[in-house]
């Protein structure tokens, strides 16, 4: 797609675009849209973990025949890396991403929602942990050095924004996101608020939003699907 900024990045794999095409469908039961998110979310994480992060030598080991070797991790280690689904499809991407990571990795969430009228999003859970370690609290955690943000749709992008703008105010070096489908509006947006320290890969990109802000052709409300409180 024409014209994106540089730090959007739009899936071009075939397998990827046709799951895309099947997670669409009003036919697609529940259980299949579960699926379905999971295995796109794990091929999008992929290529962006590809890209986000780089390998480091830690220490040696042995192989089962006795051979010894170097062991091998990621930078930033996983300690230093927050997965942040944003409640509540992005629960839905959690296991993905951890089983792309060596080892597990803190998670911490952000709840927003879309004030129906105004379409802006409102905050209403946030548990990043602000205070620093110290010889009394040891276990308050600091600023994580790479956030991924996890959340299936960017429509508008307001939400994006936001999320970026909580995880910026926590101190974090750099965000990569995460989504199944972004509008080419939304995604210019949410690359548009940190250019120098976010990274957003999706799935697919389509043009735009309808007056309730849902995406056209879109996944309808890729939440309700999720967990079957459609009609709610």
């Amino acid at each position: 797609m024409a014209n994106l900024p540089k730090n959007a990045h739009i899936s071009q794999h075939p397998c990827l675009q046709a799951k895309l095409s099947q997670l669409r469908s009003a036919s697609t039961n529940t259980q299949q849209v579960q699926t379905l998110v999971h295995e796109i979310a794990v091929m999008v994480g992929y290529e962006a973990l590809a890209a986000g992060l780089t390998t480091k030598e830690d220490g040696t080991d042995k192989s089962p025949i006795g051979y010894s070797y170097t062991r091998t991790t990621v930078s930033p280690s996983p300690a230093k890396i927050s997965l942040v689904p944003i409640l509540r499809s992005g629960l839905s991407m959690v296991p993905a991403l951890s089983s792309l990571l060596p080892s597990p990795v803190p998670v911490h969430h952000l709840g927003l929602y879309r004030e129906k009228t105004t379409l802006q999003p409102v905050e209403y859970y946030n548990n990043l942990p602000y205070h620093s370690p110290t010889a009394s609290n040891p276990s308050a955690g600091g600023p994580a050095e790479l956030a991924i943000i996890l959340d299936p749709v960017i429509a508008t992008g307001a939400t994006a924004c936001s999320a970026i703008e909580s995880l910026r105010d926590w101190g974090v070096k750099r965000i990569v996101m995460c989504a199944v489908l972004a509008t080419q509006e939304g995604l210019e947006k949410a690359c548009n608020e940190w250019p120098e320290g976010v990274e957003i890969w999706v799935g697919g990109c389509d043009a735009d939003v309808d007056e309730k802000g849902m995406i056209k052709p879109g996944l309808g409300d890729i939440g309700d699907r999720l967990f079957l409180t459609l009609g709610k």
